[in-house]
């Protein structure tokens, strides 16, 4: 695990929700039969608002292969949530499995799952001091972020049914040459796009 982890940081996996159907060792004439529970896992927090849950968890969703394909070790997650009552933020961070020796150290990777919506998320990038691409991914609205106070990171939000799921990376070199800010952000469109087609997938099976 990396240094990113604090004391603390680390909260139950979320649990199941709902009631099994009892059995009867007898079955009563005239009585209709006793419907099927559905089973709703409820978010590892909750915040006090009137907001959606946020359906989507990165740390649970995510499959490893994913992850994999795009550049990143599973085995390194690290949890990255943000509590709040007046929203939820649920994340993970992940670090990158590619070194190039004299330029590429290492890279991270943090998605972020918030039950704000789009508007908002835009207002805070701008708050922020971000510089924003209005853009689209797989017919979602989607928002590219850098901001050159905070070289070598670049950010992409895409929104959801509940909310909003915001993808940050950062570079960390591997010497003092540096990063043209024309490649903080290469490669981010393709990782995002994978882990949005598994939101894809969850939304449509949740309706």
């Amino acid at each position: 695990m990396t240094s990113r982890r604090t004391a603390g940081a680390l909260l139950a996996v979320g649990v199941l929700a709902g009631c099994a159907v009892p059995s009867h060792s007898a079955i009563t004439t005239g009585e209709p039969p006793t419907p099927a529970t559905t089973t709703t896992r409820v978010p590892r927090l909750v915040d006090e608002s009137d907001r959606p849950l946020v359906a989507f968890d990165p740390c649970l969703d995510i499959p490893d292969d994913v992850l994999t394909a795009a550049g990143y070790d599973p085995r390194t997650k690290d949890n990255a949530d943000f509590a709040a009552t007046h929203f939820t933020m649920l994340g993970c961070s992940y670090d990158g499995i590619v070194h190039i020796p004299g330029v590429l150290a290492n890279y991270g990777l943090s998605v972020l799952s918030a039950n704000f919506d789009f508007e908002e998320e835009r207002q805070k990038a701008a708050s922020n001091g971000d510089d924003i691409l209005l853009t689209e991914l797989a017919g979602r609205r989607a928002l590219l972020k850098t901001n050159t106070s905070l070289p070598y990171r670049c950010g992409l939000s895409v929104e959801t049914s509940y909310g909003v799921l915001i993808f940050g990376r950062i570079h960390f070199r591997d010497s003092n040459a540096p990063l043209p800010e024309s490649q903080w952000c290469v490669g981010l469109e393709d990782t995002v796009g994978r882990i949005v087609a598994v939101l894809d997938d969850f939304e449509s099976t949740s309706r």
